[in-house]
């Protein structure tokens, strides 16, 4: 990933910031929301050399900063508006908001959520009096079907972000921020559809001008990165769910507007990275943050050490903690790699008596933090390890030059997102000879989707290699291998049309090192 600079900086734009700054000053938010604490991670602002700050939204009555903005716009309507009730469309927190905002202001809400959201946050949902209509596996569909209940019961369609009080009340918390600490350097906010974004930047840039606002974003969600490229808005075809609180398809007209003239640089970081900053943050100050709420940390120590930065004072926000629980297993895995704090390897072996004890010296007591051991053939075994770092990619590279130099063929696989998701649980050998294509998929976590992924596909297909494991998410991925679906250009064009109309998100890893390495069909040895 490489940042993105941002240029701005009109006398319209200083006219629009002191507008700003009045609707942030009248935002009745603290009718509802709290002023959240600004807390210094003592632990990685050693580390990184800087004082690095994070402002705790997840102490909200709803765990995110997402209620400033739905309060705000809920707080404003009138009474005949209000006697028409509010809709919403959203897979978490903002359904949260409005919900709240609707218990407290005493106006009938209703909120589609899409049918793979988690029990947990359709409960939250329920908890505080609103509607749930359950519609559409992703939050297009939801926004859909609420737009439709809008227009044909008459209600107040409360929109996620790209509006100007929903915009004004999320500036609240840049207002907190520069009263909390007065000599910050620079700010770091997590971007989706950009509603906290260009609130927050707006009103630092207007008020404290010197202070840099820095958006991040998902790297596999980077909406705005994608609409400042072409100067304009535009939907990305997919969008990674796991940071699901940032995962946008398009950022809003009025929101990218805003950040394009006021941001100071974006960033994007990869789901490693967010869930190393996820242990950060539970390291220093005990909060679980969600995927999405540690997008700003993940961010803020990728800036640190691309732009060799020390010696700051560097706020992020902690935008959210609704959670799931489990999905905890899966940060916990990954979070050791995006801090590279582990290497995963491959590693081929000769299959004689006692190869395997020389190979684990060879490691010279390296702390092993996984080994996967599996004969190939009648002469060598491939062997997939992890192993601990304490030195970061440094460490990685001397670690892969030891073991080639004692020998053993080796492949780093610490940035094969196909080892880390799958292969690590899967080794096992690899077939005889045939012509496969391997396809990861977002599969939904809902009861009929893997009948409805078999009728489509494994009826006219043979499927030769099958990995579904759940992280906790909405959604969880699946890894497919198929025989035969490249046999010639109708056939292929026949697979692609079938899995056009599967809807599943899908992405070919044939040429993942992992998958050759351990588990695809490959030319045996020969004992002549």
């Amino acid at each position: 990933m490489a940042t993105v600079s941002v240029e701005g900086g009109t006398a319209a734009a200083a006219a629009a910031g002191a507008e700003h700054l009045r609707e942030v000053l009248r935002a009745p938010v603290y009718e509802a929301a709290v002023v959240t604490p600004l807390e210094v991670m003592e632990s990685l602002s050693t580390r990184l050399g800087n004082t690095i700050e994070v402002k705790r939204e997840d102490r909200q009555p709803i765990h995110s900063f997402k209620l400033r903005g739905a309060y705000t716009f809920m707080r404003q309507l009138d009474d005949a508006q209000r006697a028409r009730g509010v809709v919403a469309a959203s897979a978490g927190n903002h359904a949260q908001g409005v919900a709240l905002s609707a218990a407290l202001l005493g106006i009938e809400a209703d909120v589609v959520m899409p049918v793979t959201t988690a029990p947990i946050k359709v409960d939250a949902v329920r908890a505080h009096g609103a509607r749930v209509v359950l519609h559409g596996d992703t939050f297009d569909e939801a926004k859909a079907e609420a737009l439709r209940l809008a227009d044909e019961r008459g209600r107040i369609y409360v929109a996620p972000f790209d509006d100007p009080l929903v915009i004004a009340g999320q500036g609240t918390l840049g207002l907190e921020l520069l009263q909390q600490d007065a000599h910050l350097d620079r700010i770091f906010v997590p971007v989706g559809g950009g509603g906290l974004a260009a609130g927050v930047a707006t009103l630092v840039k207007y008020l404290m001008p010197a202070v840099q606002v820095i958006g991040v974003e998902p790297d596999d969600a980077a909406c705005l990165t994608a609409a400042l490229a072409a100067g304009r808005p535009v939907e990305l075809p997919e969008v990674s769910r796991f940071a699901e609180g940032v995962a946008v398809k398009r950022i809003g007209d009025r929101t990218f507007e805003l950040c394009r003239e006021h941001l100071d640089d974006v960033v994007t970081v990869s789901s490693d990275e967010i869930c190393a900053a996820i242990k950060d943050i539970f390291e220093d100050v005990r909060a679980v943050a969600e995927p999405a709420g540690a997008v700003a940390l993940a961010g803020l120590k990728k800036y640190v050490e691309e732009h060799d930065i020390h010696g700051e004072r560097l706020a992020h926000v902690l935008s959210g903690a609704n959670v799931n629980f489990h999905t905890l297993r899966y940060i916990s895995e990954r979070a050791e790699v995006g801090e590279h704090r582990e290497a995963l390897l491959g590693v081929t072996i000769p299959e004689r008596q006692g190869s395997f004890l020389t190979f684990v010296r060879a490691l010279a007591g390296r702390a092993v933090t996984e080994f996967n051991y599996r004969l190939d053939d009648t002469f060598e075994a491939r062997i997939f390890v992890g192993v601990q770092l304490t030195r970061g990619l440094a460490e990685r590279a001397e670690i892969i030059a030891e073991i080639a130099g004692a020998g053993y063929e080796v492949i780093d696989l610490s940035d094969d997102d196909t080892a880390k998701t799958h292969v690590r649980y899967m080794i096992g050998g690899h077939p005889p000879q045939c012509r496969e294509r391997v396809y990861s998929f977002e599969f939904p976590e809902y009861p009929g989707a893997l009948l409805r992924f078999l009728t489509q596909l494994g009826t006219r297909w043979n499927i030769t290699m099958f990995h579904y494991r759940s992280h906790g998410a909405d959604s969880g991925r699946m890894l497919c291998a198929f025989e035969g679906v490249d046999d010639n250009p109708a056939e292929a064009d026949d697979f692609r049309r079938h899995v056009e109309d599967l809807g599943y998100p899908c992405k070919d890893v044939t040429a993942s090192p992992a998958l050759s390495y351990f588990l695809l069909s490959r030319p045996r040895h020969s004992a002549i």
